[in-house]
């Protein structure tokens, strides 16, 4: 164990856990996909109709009214925009951008629950609707231990198809959860969740922890019926500019899951955070 930050700490006599997180909205405070689009444009990915489009639709997004039937609509106009899109070029512009573009934009209390829970042993799980180019990176930057994305197909050429071979929405993220949990002995009852959507309700209802976070209407009432927690993050943060104590700790590579087919301080430590967010959710 080196400075501040340690692993393992968890009863190894115990089955493992994990807590999986949604992205857009609950890690971050927008659309990890949508805030690239002027960097998309600059690379000449896209026009500036497209721009514009985008920059609607993250309004949308961002203002809760992103339903089902919307984001599957969302879904169709991406998988057609990126068609053709050297998949290479996509990954420079990604990472060319990301600090400038994600790293100002990441819940403080979102960082310090991936903390709490590493801390505690368990793994980090993004689980997010996005595409895997830009989650991937996103998910190394937070020190994510595995991603779940969704996954476009690549022609011999290198270029996207439109089509997508794999699509994390809705209860296919639960599958992939439960799949996870199979492969890796993860203890799905002692395993926590976050999400803002309703359309994520069956990965929360696949752990014993479930937690909404910055909820749309929809998943407050059921978090409210079920008696989940409800998180409010608001603070958007540089990972620098936190305190030193708190910062992200180097992370080895973090592996990307295909998904298609086939300690008590520490302990403490994530409760208060749970129970102090979930006070502050009540206020709010």
């Amino acid at each position: 164990m080196v400075g501040a930050y340690a692993r393992g700490v968890e009863n190894h006599s115990l089955p493992r856990t994990a807590a999986f997180f949604d992205l857009d909205k609950t890690v971050i405070a927008k659309s990890s996909t949508l805030t690239f689009s002027k960097s998309f444009y600059q690379g000449g990915l896209i026009n500036r109709r497209a721009v514009l489009r985008t920059a609607y639709t993250q309004f949308i997004f961002l203002a809760g009214g992103a339903d089902h039937d919307q984001m599957e609509r969302m879904r169709e106009y991406l998988s057609a925009l990126c068609k053709g899109w050297n998949v290479q070029q996509v990954r420079e512009i990604v990472a060319e951008a990301l600090h400038d573009l994600i790293d100002p934009i990441i819940y403080d209390e979102a960082a310090s629950l991936i903390e709490a829970h590493h801390t505690a042993g368990r793994d980090v799980v993004i689980v997010s609707t996005s595409g895997a180019e830009v989650v991937e990176p996103i998910g190394e930057m937070l020190g994510a231990d595995r991603v779940v994305a969704t996954r476009m197909v690549v022609g011999e050429d290198g270029c996207f198809t439109g089509e997508i071979e794999y699509y994390a929405y809705g209860p296919t993220k639960a599958e992939a959860v439960r799949q996870l949990a199979e492969s890796e002995g993860y203890d799905l009852a002692r395993c926590y969740a976050y999400s803002d959507s309703i359309t994520d309700v069956p990965m929360l209802e696949a752990v014993g922890h479930p937690h909404a976070v910055n909820p749309d209407r929809a998943l407050r009432k059921e978090a409210q019926a079920r008696e989940w927690p409800v998180l409010v993050f608001d603070r958007p943060v540089r990972l620098k500019q936190r305190l030193p104590g708190l910062s992200m700790p180097p992370r080895p590579a973090l592996m990307a899951v295909a998904a298609v087919g086939a300690a008590a301080a520490t302990a403490g430590l994530v409760w208060y955070a749970s129970r102090r967010r979930s006070l502050a959710g009540r206020a709010a």
